[in-house]
């Protein structure tokens, strides 16, 4: 299905858009399981997933894995903080640059989340055969590596 260049935009038919409602459906799904349950927004949820997954490291670190904006990041940081969720260290080698952790409160948040997260996934992914499911793998791959450049 090639796209024509066309001087109208039409919203519904436009890839970033339906990307993002995709997205934003899928994510919200995920959140309705932990939400209320653990007073975890989004945005605290995908920092603390990143942190699940590779500890100790800065802000913006966090912001680049997660595709966040800055600000967002820096919000979700400091409410995690508040509530004991992640800590805050500072690096070994550059006294500077300041890392965040999972607390031992925020790994137990996380082992609960994330089978939440996973058998969501699970739910979208039987939707599809498992040659739609390599071939959505096999472009969201190819569309994450590109550099588009305007």
């Amino acid at each position: 299905m090639k796209k024509e260049s066309t001087d109208t935009l039409y919203l519904g038919d436009f890839l970033p858009y339906r990307l993002s409602v995709l997205s934003n459906k899928i994510s919200r799904a995920i959140a309705d399981g932990y939400e209320e349950r653990f007073q975890l927004s989004l945005s605290e949820w995908r920092v603390m997933a990143v942190l699940g997954g590779e500890a100790k490291l800065s802000a913006g670190e966090v912001a680049d894995r997660t595709a966040m904006d800055k600000v967002a990041v820096s919000r979700a940081v400091k409410k995690l903080l508040d509530t004991g969720r992640i800590t805050r260290t500072f690096s070994p080698e550059d006294k500077r640059r300041s890392v965040l952790s999972l607390s031992e409160s925020g790994e137990g948040i996380y082992a609960k989340v994330v089978p939440i997260a996973l058998g969501y996934e699970q739910k979208v992914l039987e939707m599809l055969t498992e040659e739609e499911q390599d071939q959505l793998d096999s472009l969201l791959n190819k569309l994450i590596d590109i550099q588009i450049r305007t």
